[in-house]
C-alpha cells in the first residue's frame, strides 16, 4: 500500500501488507490539537482507506506524548475573522454550514465500513472526546484522562460529544462529564464504559490493540462489516426496526462465500481464509 501524505496525518501499516492500518494524529508539538486542515484530510484518509480492499482494521491513535488536546484555538479565531465581515443571518447561516463541515470529518469514522479503533494515551479532550466516542472500540492506557472541555471553552460541544456519549456511557454521566467539564481518569472511563479496557503502558497498549485488530481482521469481511452497519443503523431505531433492517442486510448478504468458507473450515477444523472485500 502506497503511503499517501497528510500534513496533520500518518498513515503506517507494519508489518508491510499486514491488514491493520494504523492511522496517526501526527501533530506532536501541538498535542495533535485539530487543525483546519485535519477536517479536510481526516475525511479523505479514512474514505481512501475504506475503499483500499487490503485494508481491515484500522487503529487510530495519536504521535507524541497525547492523543489529542482537542480542537486548535486558532480555528475560533478564524471563524471568526471570517464571520464578522457578514450581516447577521448571512454569517449564521455561513457558521452552520461550517459547523456541519467539521462534524462531517468526525462522522467519516461511523461512514466507514471498516471498524476503527482509537488507541488512547494521555489526553483525550474537547474534539478528541468527538473522535473517540464515534470509534467503534475503544482503549486506553492507564495514564490517559479525558475532559468533555467544551463548556469552559463557553461553546456548546457540538461535533458528535453530546449525540454519541449518553449511548455509551448513559444520559444522566453524559449531563455530568459535559456540564462540569472536569478531568476524569483511565479507570472511571473504564467503569463508564467509554473504554473497554485500560492497559499499564503504551507498549502495552499497542500490542493488546494489535491482538484485537488482527483477531478481526482475520474474520470474514462481510460479518465484519454488516455488524458496525447494523448496530450503528440499530442505535437509531426500536427492537423491531432494528430486526427487519437486519433481516433484510443478511437476505442480501447471508449466502456468500464466506459462509461456506467459515463452515468448512469449522467441520475441518482450521483457521477459515477470507477473500479480500
Amino acid at each position: 500500500m502506497e503511503a499517501e501524505q497528510y500534513e496533520t496525518l500518518a498513515i503506517k501499516q507494519n508489518p508491510p501488507g499486514s491488514p491493520v492500518v494504523h492511522l496517526c494524529l501526527n501533530r506532536p508539538r501541538q498535542r495533535n490539537a485539530l487543525s483546519l486542515e485535519f477536517f479536510s484530510e481526516f475525511p479523505k484518509a479514512l474514505s481512501s482507506l475504506d475503499q483500499n480492499p487490503s485494508v481491515s482494521v484500522i487503529v487510530l491513535s495519536g504521535a507524541g506524548d497525547h492523543f489529542c488536546s482537542g480542537i486548535d484555538l486558532k480555528i475560533f479565531a478564524s471563524i471568526q475573522s471570517q464571520s464578522g465581515s457578514l450581516r447577521p443571518g448571512r454569517a449564521s447561516e455561513w457558521l452552520r454550514r461550517d459547523i456541519k463541515f467539521l462534524q462531517d470529518a468526525i462522522t467519516a469514522i461511523e461512514r466507514c465500513r471498516k471498524p476503527v479503533i482509537a488507541a488512547i494515551h494521555g489526553a483525550c479532550i474537547g474534539g478528541a472526546i468527538d473522535i473517540v466516542t464515534a470509534c467503534d472500540i475503544r482503549y486506553c492506557t492507564e495514564d490517559a484522562f479525558f475532559s468533555v472541555k467544551e463548556v469552559d471553552l463557553a461553546i456548546t460541544a457540538d461535533l458528535g460529544t453530546l449525540q454519541r456519549l449518553p449511548a455509551i456511557v448513559g444520559f444522566g454521566n453524559a449531563m455530568e462529564l459535559s456540564l462540569t467539564g472536569r478531568r476524569f481518569s483511565s479507570q472511571e472511563a473504564k467503569e463508564l464504559g467509554l473504554v473497554s479496557r485500560v492497559f499499564g503502558s503504551k507498549e502495552e497498549l499497542d500490542q493488546g490493540v494489535r491482538t484485537v485488530a488482527e483477531g478481526i481482521a482475520a474474520k470474514s469481511p462481510l460479518a465484519v462489516i454488516g455488524t458496525k452497519s447494523v448496530l450503528l443503523k440499530s442505535r437509531d431505531m426500536n427492537v423491531e426496526q432494528g430486526l427487519d433492517y437486519v433481516a433484510t442486510w443478511n437476505s442480501a448478504m447471508l449466502m456468500s462465500d464466506d459462509l461456506t468458507e467459515a463452515v468448512s473450515a469449522q467441520l475441518q477444523k482450521r483457521n477459515p481464509v477470507f477473500a479480500k472485500l
